[in-house]
């Protein structure tokens, strides 16, 4: 999903007018006709999500300057860019006094209205971004942190936020790279216990003759190398959380020494004489399935009933195709400012490629692209030749070889030029076609199938997006706009011929 801007002006033709304006530049829009309908759209909880308001400052009955203050006093946090047909200094003094962003005087082109709007999504992005940094050195982050619009997510996060109300056992499963440790930090966050320790432990990544003693600490002399006391993971995170990640690699003889520190809340150090009370919330993550695990016997049936008692499953991103470009933004912003590199944006063709990508590291995979792309850019909004893994499969570290993706020709009549076969979008672990797509000069579509019959009307239009999306070179907003949906739209329709066809032919 792309940003969502909210356009408020009581003149129908110039609401219009910016509407068309905003569609074109590639976000979704939502219009309303007075400020009380802003107000209206801003509080309640199940309208869509607003990235940045488009507000007229005259307006009949609630005004702009009243909504700015509205807006400040319910505290929320929403980029304001102002338009007039008064450009006075007092006007915009009072506007940007009462926190507007940026301003704009009508009739305002379309190029400055761009520049207007993608500076207050990176300005907002960057703020969201430090805040959340600030929140994880502080152990204080919450699942208002977390970004996301997807209904996937909203449900683990919903579950997520009863468990910290509870010290109940979370289990987080997903595949590596989804976020599973942000999880974790956000139960913990929004949790009574967030102002006490949050302890990680990968237990993948501990030797199996040291896990005992990382988890449970020892003694002074307990075993050879022991010169000091430690205390243990446990000892450390008492009265906080204790995140056990990859928690299906630990040997099964410490397997048991941690289902008696759950039941019995006290840990027993290396060479200790007696046990130590802890309390501590257990929150564990795996990318395999656990309970595969038990039945092969290399986890053990009593402390999987012990952990999973409420498991939250976090969807993978192909699965959540709408958060890839909320997460691009962010990630940019971040990036930016760490590698102190002037505030840049993503061209709407490689934002377009990056939500097709199979993602199969998830976000972590993401953030690495991006990462890249920011440090390899000589300036300017980040484009497809910043991401290279877009005209080709990824490889390397970043991700494992997919299959081979086989294109799909497009049957158009005879009248039409030969050219290249054109994708409708990329199986589930397949990436785009390494070629550029060719347009075509022109073309006509057949009604009729090879056996004489009215083709179905989901093939049709497949055909005409295929064709539309080789005619304008990939460039998914004036797609969209030519065919007159929205590019989430598309997107749904794109995924949906895909699935089709992986159907037919026997794939899925």
């Amino acid at each position: 999903m792309v940003a969502t801007i909210l356009i408020a002006d009581d003149d129908a033709v110039q609401r219009r007018l910016v509407e068309n304006m905003v569609q074109r530049s590639g976000y979704e829009t939502v219009t309303v006709d007075s400020g009380d309908a802003v107000m209206s759209h801003l509080m309640n909880p199940n309208a869509a999500a607003i990235d940045v308001l488009v507000l007229d400052l005259v307006m009949p009955g609630l005004d702009g300057m009243g909504v700015l203050e509205k807006i400040r006093d319910a505290g929320l946090d929403v980029p304001v860019i102002v338009q007039t047909a008064h450009g006075g200094i007092d006007n915009v003094v009072s506007a940007m006094r009462a926190g507007a962003h940026d301003f704009v005087v009508k009739p305002v082109g379309i190029e400055r209205l761009q520049v207007s709007l993608r500076n207050a999504l990176n300005a907002s992005a960057l703020k969201d971004e430090l805040q959340r940094i600030r929140h994880r050195r502080e152990g204080k982050l919450t699942f208002s942190d977390i970004i996301t619009r997807s209904e996937a997510m909203a449900h683990v996060i919903a579950m997520g936020k009863k468990a910290a109300s509870s010290a109940i056992p979370v289990l987080i499963e997903g595949e590596s790279g989804v976020g599973k440790e942000l999880i974790a930090r956000a139960i913990h966050g929004s949790s009574e216990r967030s102002t006490k320790p949050f302890v990680t432990v990968n237990c993948g990544a501990i030797p199996d003759n040291l896990v005992e003693s990382i988890l449970f600490g020892h003694e002074k002399g307990a075993f050879t190398g022991a010169t000091e006391r430690h205390a243990g993971k446990f000892v450390e995170a008492n009265g906080g959380t204790l995140f056990l990640d990859e928690i299906s690699e630990l040997p099964l003889a410490t397997q048991v020494k941690l289902l008696r520190a759950l039941q019995q809340g006290e840990v027993e150090a290396v060479g200790g004489r007696k046990p130590i009370k802890v309390d501590v919330r257990i929150v564990s993550a795996t990318n395999r399935n656990l309970l595969d695990q038990v039945k092969a016997g290399h986890f053990r049936e009593d402390l999987f009933y012990r952990l999973h008692v409420l498991p939250l499953t976090i969807p993978p991103l192909r699965s959540r195709r709408e958060d890839i470009p909320h997460l691009v933004r962010h990630f940019v912003a971040r990036f930016c400012a760490e590698e102190n590199r002037p505030a840049t944006s993503v061209s709407g063709e490689a934002m377009a490629l990056l939500g097709q990508l199979p993602w199969p590291g998830n976000v972590r995979q993401l953030e690495n692209a991006v990462y890249r792309a920011v440090v390899m850019s000589d300036g300017g909004p980040l484009g497809p030749q910043e991401f290279p893994q877009l005209g080709a499969p990824a490889s390397g570290p970043l991700a494992p070889e997919p299959e081979p993706f086989v294109a799909e020709t497009v049957p158009l009549a005879a009248t039409v030029i030969p050219e290249a076969e054109v994708p409708i979008a990329p199986a589930p672990g397949r990436t785009l076609p390494q070629a550029p797509v060719q347009a075509r000069a022109y073309g006509s579509a057949s009604l009729l199938d090879e056996q004489g019959e009215v083709r179905a009307l989901d093939d049709v239009e497949a055909e005409t997006i295929r064709f539309a999306i080789s005619h304008y070179r990939g460039q998914m907003s004036e797609v969209a706009r030519r065919l007159k949906i929205g590019r989430s739209t598309l997107y749904r329709k794109l995924d949906d011929a895909a699935a089709r066809k992986a159907s037919a032919d026997g794939d899925i």
